[in-house]
């Protein structure tokens, strides 16, 4: 792995890469890995480790995350603004290919729309656990689980999120986001990676920024005030249209804790060329998991589906 940082619209952005560079045969095609919340580039060190064998690999810490700058202003945070900064991000490392993009949780809300409206910088995409910005709407109007299940949210951007979330180690983190991960997931260097990481300087702030800017949120059930955050009443939410044309790969974990599993039904009305793989035993950490189902599924879908 070798460490970069790239300056985004003043913004410093760290990412590893990987894969031969040699110069002597034709360049290598290029995936980009975007991690969720709260994790770091190092969420994919099974899949980079295992592509980077046949590909050029590149994963970025989002901004807010790691080693990556932290702005300040909330409005950064905020979803159009994050993908065309990420579709700036791609084309400074990858500007002569499309690119494979490969995504979870975050960032997963991320490429969806960045592969909506940059069609022309992403050859196929890959989502593990990161619900359809269209279906995930429809699921929180329609399905009082699903806003169950997003109750959490309002913890997070709560006035004291940051606290209770730096509190006794991370206690919040390990116990609560982490819920559901199966035991021996992550050995304990991979643990003490991720305290390390929510350790940086800022870095926890970074992280709820993306909960505070998102686009729309169930009032909660349990709070008597919903004062905090982007909070629309259920009838009131805005459905997007986000329509993907190129190859998409789903790998869903059925036993996520912030997603129901309907949150993949009827995803190809906006995702006509899809290919969706379940887990019935597997979580919302399903990279984690099941590593090497992760990427015999990938490595099969990139070999047998055709590009637009």
């Amino acid at each position: 792995m070798k460490h970069h940082t790239i300056a985004i619209e003043s913004v410093s952005l760290h990412y590893v890469e990987a894969g031969d560079q040699n110069t002597s045969r034709p360049p290598r095609q290029t995936i980009i890995f975007l991690h969720g919340f709260p994790e770091y580039w190092g969420t994919w060190h099974a899949q980079l480790a295992y592509f980077s064998k046949d590909y050029r690999v590149i994963a970025p810490d989002l901004p807010g995350y790691n080693l990556s700058d932290k702005p300040q202003q909330q409005s950064f945070f905020a979803v159009p603004n994050l993908i065309q900064f990420m579709a700036k991000f791609i084309q400074s490392v990858a500007s002569q290919e499309k690119v494979i993009l490969v995504a979870h949780d975050w960032g997963g809300a991320i490429a969806w729309p960045l592969t909506a409206f940059f069609p022309q910088l992403i050859e196929k995409l890959v989502i593990l656990n990161a619900a359809h910005p269209s279906i995930f709407t429809r699921e929180m109007i329609t399905n009082p689980k699903q806003r169950q299940k997003s109750e959490y949210i309002h913890e997070l951007i709560a006035p004291d999120g940051e606290a209770k979330l730096t509190a006794n180690h991370f206690q919040y983190l390990k116990e609560k986001i982490f819920a559901g991960m199966r035991e021996g997931a992550l050995d304990e260097a991979q643990q003490q990676a991720y305290e390390q990481v929510w350790s940086q300087p800022g870095a926890v702030n970074g992280m709820l920024q993306y909960y505070r800017a998102m686009p729309q949120l169930a009032p909660s059930e349990k709070a008597t005030t919903n004062a905090n955050g982007p909070v629309v009443a259920a009838a009131q939410m805005k459905i997007p249209n986000i329509r993907i044309t190129c190859p998409t790969l789903i790998l869903w974990g059925e036993q996520d804790q912030a997603f129901v599993k309907q949150n993949v039904d009827g995803v190809e009305e906006y995702v006509p060329n899809v290919r969706i793989k379940r887990f019935a035993n597997a979580s919302h950490w399903l990279q984690h998991e099941l590593p090497n189902e992760v990427n015999h599924a990938m490595d099969d879908f990139l070999k047998t589906t055709k590009s637009i």
